[in-house]
């Protein structure tokens, strides 16, 4: 009689193959939950530069080059045109004012001036020569006048005396009639003297003032010629010191031509140049400082040139005094400010924003062993600092050195270099 045999359900075989199943079904669970997690990168940490987060005064500023100037520098040109006769001072000497510092040469003007000062004498002598022969005419003038009156008076006499005889009969009317018409005669010829020297003292005066304003003429005429000579010897119109003299004996120098500067002594001034980019951020009485010698000084925007070429051109005055040993053409390294002090959440510059647009930025973890990317707003900067808005806070440390090969990593593996 046959006996049915029971088939064991799990086998060897069986078992072997579960096993199997469950061990590639364990590794592909294991490769994916390995993958599903943030892409890491193993990184020395000695080829990062990683930085603390701290909070402190916050400032926007530039940094621009500029160069130390005189507060006013004066142009010496060539009033006249000349030939360098004589050179009285060296170039760099400091001058007083009204100081001789070239003598030119100009024959034209010189003969010129002799000519002038010729006609001006000629003039003077006829003038006078002119008042002296007016006097004489008119001293004869009255000592015709005074016969007149002589001649009058004696006239005068006769009439009367003859008028009372022929009232007496004594004399005949024709003799009383000849000493009346003498008399009118005189008369009327006093008359006509006196009008004629009248006449004759308003047409000298008139001739005198008008030879009289001539000779001004000439004298004003004389004297700019006297001043044109005067300018060939040029002078320091204010006291200073004297730089880019550009003269040599026997030169030539025409009217206007620069010989040189003159820069006041009594204070300096900064130039700079500042970008286009800035244009509408620069206004007067914006501060910037520099160091010197280990000391701060402050500077002032003293003017704005409107005329813009290869940048916004501005001159700074010092608030308060100078450096000491500050010297003209000396350049300086000035940060000038663009917003007032605030605090504020700071991160130091560095390359990587370039690839993260201030969005994100690899925060290392409190062991310093990690780094994971973090999102973070970033707002106002300087040439040293980020400002922080959000994501960070002070005491956190951050990686700031360039990202290039990390853009695309989600956390960083620190390393040292002896592991």
């Amino acid at each position: 009689m046959d006996v049915l045999i029971e088939q064991k359900t799990w086998t060897t075989r069986r078992l072997l193959l579960l096993v199997g199943v469950v061990l590639v079904v364990g590794l592909v669970a294991a490769s994916f939950l390995t993958t599903a997690g943030p892409t890491k990168l193993n990184v020395d940490a000695e080829r990062i530069t990683i930085s603390e987060v701290t909070k402190g005064t916050f400032q926007e500023f530039i940094p621009i080059d500029g160069t130390v100037l005189p507060i006013k520098t004066i142009y010496l040109d060539a009033p006249e045109g000349g030939t360098v006769k004589n050179i009285l001072v060296e170039d760099g000497a400091t001058l007083t004012a009204g100081q001789p510092v070239i003598q030119l040469a100009n024959t034209d003007l010189q003969l010129e001036m002799v000519n002038r000062e010729t006609a001006v004498f000629d003039l003077m002598n006829n003038l006078q020569n002119t008042r002296n022969v007016m006097r004489q005419n008119r001293i004869q003038q009255l000592n015709q006048l005074a016969d007149v009156d002589y001649q009058l008076k004696e006239a005068k006499r006769i009439y009367e005396l003859n008028k009372t005889l022929y009232e007496q009969k004594v004399i005949s009317r024709q003799d009383f009639n000849q000493s009346q018409n003498t008399y009118q005669h005189q008369a009327r010829k006093q008359q006509l003297t006196r009008q004629t020297l009248q006449q004759d003292s308003v047409a000298m005066r008139q001739q005198i003032n008008q030879m009289q304003e001539s000779v001004n003429r000439m004298q004003s005429n004389l004297a700019l010629m006297r001043k044109k000579m005067d300018d060939l010897t040029i002078k320091a119109p204010v006291a200073g010191r004297i730089t880019s003299l550009n003269a040599e004996i026997g030169e030539s120098k025409a009217r206007g031509q620069r010989i040189g500067q003159l820069d006041m002594l009594n204070g300096l001034k900064v130039r700079a140049n500042i970008d286009e980019f800035y244009i509408s951020r620069i206004f007067p009485g914006q501060k910037g400082e520099f160091v010197l010698s280990g000391k701060t000084y402050t500077l002032s925007v003293k003017k704005i040139y409107t005329q813009v070429s290869k940048g916004l051109q501005i001159d700074m005055e010092f608030v308060g005094a100078a450096p000491p040993d500050i010297r003209r053409g000396q350049t300086l390294q000035v940060r000038l400010a663009l917003s007032d002090q605030t605090q504020a959440v700071l991160v130091p510059k560095g390359g990587f924003n370039q690839k993260t647009g201030g969005n994100w930025i690899f925060k290392v973890n409190d062991s310093g062993t990690k780094a994971y990317k973090t999102d973070i707003r970033l707002g106002r900067q300087n040439p040293e600092y980020f400002e922080v808005l959000e994501g960070l806070k002070p005491g956190d440390k951050v990686v700031t050195s360039s990202y290039e090969g990390y853009e695309d990593m989600g956390e960083l593996v620190l390393k040292d270099k002896q592991e």
